[in-house]
């Protein structure tokens, strides 16, 4: 059997289809004979192999896409992560992932595997990430997906796409938009862990309970009075760590809170959700 001749306009061809190397083309046309659907699912699996050759290696760069749908009631944020700060700054790179975030806003799935399941042109999202591991040659990762629903959802990126904010708010206009990317701001700068007191989880709640404790009982203070200290040290984390109750960037005379309904007396945080990098 004769040896199927690939051309260097084949090798281009398949190269501008699918962004891989000159000579990785070339080997996947020898490979599959020169039919080019084989070609491509060749290269894909190389991708897969690449990897999972870098499973272990770290993504810590990437790019944070923040979205808002145009009836301003759904939020979402995609976070696609790399390895080289030179990747993440590539154009086709931000452009891919707010490619997802629109995918994510449109279709709004549960979690980030069922976003991975949606399609993006002929792949599933899964599939286009796979391929850009193949592409670009280092760990990629569709590494966080969140979604917000609210009367009125504002968005926010930060420093470069480094990191996205939705904030929800309870009332919809245009009155309360600037108050929402105040607060969304808010959420990049202090990174609150919950809503309000309600919204921390509980094993904090008694991780900080115990140092506070223990802070105490290393001040001397009598085991009575530890509880005391402790519950008081516990408000102060509130105040530090929930959004609401955290001091207004803005005006430091002012909680959230505070600052909202200065706006209007029922205007409030009905939720947030903050993707970073690293």
């Amino acid at each position: 059997m004769s040896e199927v001749k690939i051309s260097a306009a084949d090798v281009k061809k398949l190269r501008d289809q699918t962004g891989a190397g000159m000579m990785d083309c070339k080997k996947a046309l020898a490979e599959a004979d020169g039919d080019f659907e084989k070609a491509i699912e060749i290269l894909r699996k190389k991708g897969q192999k690449l990897s999972l050759k870098r499973a272990e290696r770290e993504a810590k760069e990437g790019v944070v896409i923040a979205l808002v749908s145009d009836d301003r009631q759904k939020g979402v944020i995609v976070k696609l992560s790399c390895e080289t700060d030179f990747v993440a700054k590539n154009q086709e790179f931000i452009d891919l992932t707010q490619e997802l975030a629109k995918i994510a806003l449109s279709t709004f799935p549960a979690d980030a595997e069922a976003l991975q399941q949606e399609k993006i042109g002929d792949l599933t999202i899964g599939e286009k990430v796979i391929e850009q591991v193949g592409k670009i040659g280092e760990k990629i990762e569709l590494a966080a997906y969140e979604k917000l629903e609210a009367p009125q959802v504002v968005s926010y990126i930060h420093m470069g796409y480094k990191a996205g904010v939705v904030v929800g708010l309870n009332k919809a206009g245009s009155d309360f938009e600037g108050a929402g990317k105040d607060v969304a701001m808010q959420v990049a700068a202090m990174k609150p862990v919950a809503l309000d007191k309600d919204g921390v989880d509980q094993s904090i709640i008694e991780k900080e309970i115990e140092i506070g404790k223990e802070q105490a009982r290393m001040e001397g203070k009598p085991d009575a009075i530890l509880e005391k200290i402790a519950m008081g040290k516990l408000n102060k984390f509130f105040k530090e760590n929930t959004l609401l109750n955290q001091t207004f960037v803005k005006d430091n005379k002012l909680s959230v809170k505070d600052y909202l309904s200065g706006l209007d007396d029922e205007l409030t945080v009905v939720g947030f959700r903050h993707v970073t990098l690293g």
